[in-house]
């Protein structure tokens, strides 16, 4: 089958890991796949690395410009799916499709992310064969109320030897003693106040363990408004704030214990990443963390924005050697149990195969 996914992100974004990672399998499957995705990007080079075809995308192009391209590009490479998971992208594959007389859109749904349909996808919708793509059935059934477009479920999964292969960051190169028990915070610029509540629940811990160290990490991990809070707490001298980064695991593998706080993409992998790399996960109890966590077992699931009461639920794992290892034996036999990479591919695969049907095609 003849493959297309568009990854419009300058970064590499989760979203864009996703469809890297999918890209990769799927070729490895003996699919022509290609990326779509800017030029000389984060994103262009782990597709290289991945020995992907790219075609190049100018993020500052204008919808018409690009669909009309891209037609050129579908035409050329035959492409009979393409997977997207914005808006823009949507509407300006779908504008190329009609153009180009062929295909059919796959809008791919983040994990956990409500389902939205602006004016540019209902058009989208109209102009070529449409469908959509989700990360567990629960989410994909909620949405059989509320839409008529067809879906699929290609569940998020992790490589685990590719994450036994990470080397982790030294200490020393985040200025932590040996003895440092390390707490990984993933999250994102829609999290800060969740990563504030972090900081609050560390000001308590921190008289019982002065050696906790907190990592701020993420797509905002240098964040002015949560630098700000935790001067104010008192507690920056117990906390690393780094720049948003392309890769992150080789600080995560360095920790003792991951707190994701972050939605969405970030969230699950974040969720994902840490139990493959025997780190336990702490998490706000929400429907994202129950699904990927369980509770007391691979990590603790958290009541909402309580500092003192999260304080007493975490200060046994903190002060544990042995329970912290326990979880994160846990939480890596639950990856490779349950959310291996190989379960993702086949999601993709399935939705391609039933969106290649050429009788529900737009424009002839």
């Amino acid at each position: 089958m003849r493959l297309l996914l568009n990854a419009s992100d300058r970064t590499l974004t989760s979203r864009a890991r996703t469809f890297v990672a999918a890209a990769k399998g799927l070729l490895a499957r003996g699919h022509q796949v290609t990326l779509a995705c800017p030029a000389e990007s984060p994103v262009s080079a782990a597709a290289t690395d991945a020995q992907v075809d790219l075609v190049p995308l100018d993020p500052s192009g204008h919808v018409a410009g690009d669909a009309w391209g891209l037609r050129r590009q579908l035409q050329e490479r035959f492409i009979e799916v393409v997977f997207v998971h914005t808006d823009r992208e949507q509407f300006t594959v779908s504008s190329a499709m009609r153009l180009a007389e062929r295909g059919a859109v796959i809008r791919r749904v983040p994990a956990f992310c409500p389902v939205t349909t602006g004016a540019g996808s209902r058009l989208a919708s109209k102009l070529a064969a449409t469908g959509l793509l989700f990360t567990t059935e629960a989410e994909r059934a909620r949405a059989a109320g509320a839409s008529r477009i067809a879906a699929s479920v290609a569940p998020l999964g992790v490589d685990v030897a590719a994450l036994d292969a990470v080397e982790p960051v030294s200490r020393s190169t985040l200025g932590l003693s040996s003895n440092a028990i390390v707490v990984a915070c993933i999250y994102e610029p829609a999290a800060t106040l969740n990563a504030a509540a972090v900081l609050r629940s560390l000001a308590l811990l921190a008289p019982r363990h002065p050696n906790l160290h907190l990592v701020m990490m993420g797509s905002s991990g240098d964040h002015d408004d949560v630098r700000m809070h935790g001067a104010a707490l008192g507690v920056n001298h117990m906390v690393t704030y780094l720049p948003p980064s392309d890769s992150m695991l080789p600080v995560l593998k360095t920790a003792d214990m991951a707190w994701i706080v972050a939605h969405h993409d970030d969230g699950a992998y974040g969720c994902l990443h840490a139990m493959g790399m025997r780190i336990p996960v702490i998490a706000t109890r929400d429907e994202l963390s129950q699904f990927y966590v369980a509770d007391g077992i691979t990590g603790t699931l958290l009541a909402e924005s309580d500092p003192a009461l999260t304080a007493a639920t975490l200060a046994p794992c903190v002060g544990s050697a042995e329970i912290r290892k326990a979880m994160g034996n846990a939480g890596r036999a639950r990856v490779q149990r349950e959310f291996g990479e190989a379960a993702m591919i086949d999601g993709f695969e399935r939705a391609a195969d039933a969106a290649a049907d050429r009788s529900r095609w737009t424009g002839r």
